[in-house]
């Protein structure tokens, strides 16, 4: 170590080694802590987690890259924090100019169940990561991972591959910004509630700033630009019916159920009450999950600014997730309201037929403003769209959901869409304001199905 600083290089990390020797040697340099430079230009393999721990930064040189490589056997993180594993928080990590290279070594479940990024952070305070670039994301990883967080700031990053770019858990305070995604599945996932493979732990990401990114087109898609997904459970009662990625709280703890995704349910007879792991109890694989407890899940307070979409795919998602994989809300649990989602100078480049936010969950306030717009608006679906197995698990109420447009640029070419509603008695107050009309022949239209829509516009077509 001389000036302040550990050389990686000088405990044996080095490009001509194997992943297994360089990971014993790098991990010496990090468990000195401070700050670790690897300099040396090269693509150094790595073959298994690298555990970092408080009070440490790693910084990597241009022209340096990781290379995952099966030496012995696959595995997730390159890097984890240390406090994942027992539940307990790291603080003061940052790690800078890191390339990462997948070379197709994917495992979804290996140290922690739902930690499946590359980087993977869970349980961690004032968390940096600057430069991250990835271009070869496969199976089933996401890319960067944090659960459990405060004072997270994400800047200057390119992701490319397969499945999510940056996929959070619960936390506060958090940045991403400067980035370009070209993802197919989500480029961001603000998942409070996720399938109980996806997420470590459930609860509430708020206070959110997500700024100056693009998503790039590309063929084949799926997901969204950024999903925010909520989530309601129950405390465990006997008799109760239980699918795949519920949860239940008992005992001061949350468990969740991990079985096949096929629609089938369960009756758990027998509470589960066990400290750590996995039990199967009458037939149902149960994972303990968190000791924090809350009932509730989803996204408040966030800010997209200076967002540029060119996929075509609905950007914005504010919602359940129901289905044989999951289904985030569980009939007669408290109703999780999503709140204060802000869109500010984002612009519509695609030319499709999707909506720009889709909500199948409750949301309070939505605001658009300064933005260039087209297509179509907003869509929001109620109980209608839950599959056929799960047509009696209801929402009984959907609250009220007020959306404010204004100073936007409507770019559309004739009739536009803005608001199309199928929810049932769906309360929604839609006003817009200072708005500017460019497309030819522009007209606004509300479609209300069956919702009680009150409208307060400037826009031709609706200001009557």
């Amino acid at each position: 170590s001389t000036a302040g600083f550990t050389d990686a290089n000088a405990f044996g990390f080095s490009a001509g080694a194997s992943g297994i020797e360089n990971v014993n040697a790098l991990q010496k340099a990090i468990d000195k802590g401070g700050t670790i430079v690897v300099s040396q230009p090269g693509v150094y393999k790595i073959a298994s987690t690298l555990y970092i721990g408080s009070n440490t930064s790693i910084i990597f040189g241009e022209g340096v890259s990781l290379k995952k490589v099966d030496e012995k056997g696959p595995f997730a993180q390159i890097f984890i924090n240390k406090g994942a594993l027992t539940k307990t928080y790291d603080e003061n990590i940052t790690i800078e100019g890191l390339h990462v290279i997948v070379n197709g070594v994917d495992n979804c479940s290996d140290l922690i169940l739902g930690l499946r990024g590359v980087l993977g952070f869970s349980y961690v305070k004032d968390l940096r990561v600057k430069g991250l670039r990835c271009y070869d994301l496969t199976g089933c990883q996401y890319c960067l991972q944090i659960s459990r967080f405060e004072d997270v700031i994400i800047e200057d990053v390119i992701i490319k591959g397969q499945k999510d770019g940056i996929h959070f858990g619960p936390g506060k305070r958090f940045t991403i910004r400067d980035g370009v995604f070209q993802t197919f599945d989500d480029a961001i996932a603000l998942n409070g509630q996720d399938y109980s493979t996806s997420n470590p732990e459930m609860g509430w990401i708020e206070d959110g700033v997500i700024e100056n990114c693009y998503d790039l087109n590309q063929e084949k898609t799926v997901g969204y630009f950024c999903r925010m997904l909520a989530g309601g459970w129950i405390d465990w009662k006997e008799g109760m019916e239980v699918q795949q990625s519920d949860a239940v709280v008992s005992n001061g703890r949350i468990y969740r159920v991990k079985m096949p995704a096929d629609e089938t349910l369960y009756t758990s007879l027998t509470r589960p009450d066990f400290e750590s792991g996995t039990k199967v109890l009458d037939g149902i694989t149960w994972v303990m999950s968190q000791e924090i407890i809350s009932y509730t899940a989803g996204v408040r307070n966030v800010v997209f600014r200076n967002i540029q979409l060119e996929k075509p795919r609905i950007p914005f998602s504010i919602e359940f997730n129901m289905g044989k994989h999951n289904r985030s809300y569980y009939s007669g649990a408290e109703i999780p309201v999503q709140e204060n989602i802000i869109l500010d100078n984002v612009k519509v480049l695609y030319d499709a037929n999707i909506p720009l936010i889709q909500i199948s969950s409750p949301v309070n306030m939505i605001t658009i403003t300064n933005s260039r717009l087209k297509n179509v608006g907003l869509k929001i679906y109620g109980n209608e769209v839950l599959p056929e197995y799960l047509k009696t698990h209801t929402l009984p109420e959907y609250y009220k959901t007020n959306i404010n447009i204004h100073g936007c640029i409507f770019e559309h070419k004739g009739e536009m869409v803005l608001l199309h509603n199928t929810a049932k008695g769906k309360e929604v107050q839609l006003k817009t304001s200072s708005n500017v009309e460019l497309g030819e022949g522009f007209s606004a239209k509300v479609i209300k199905g069956g919702g009680n829509i009150t409208v307060q516009s400037d826009l031709t077509g609706l200001n009557k």
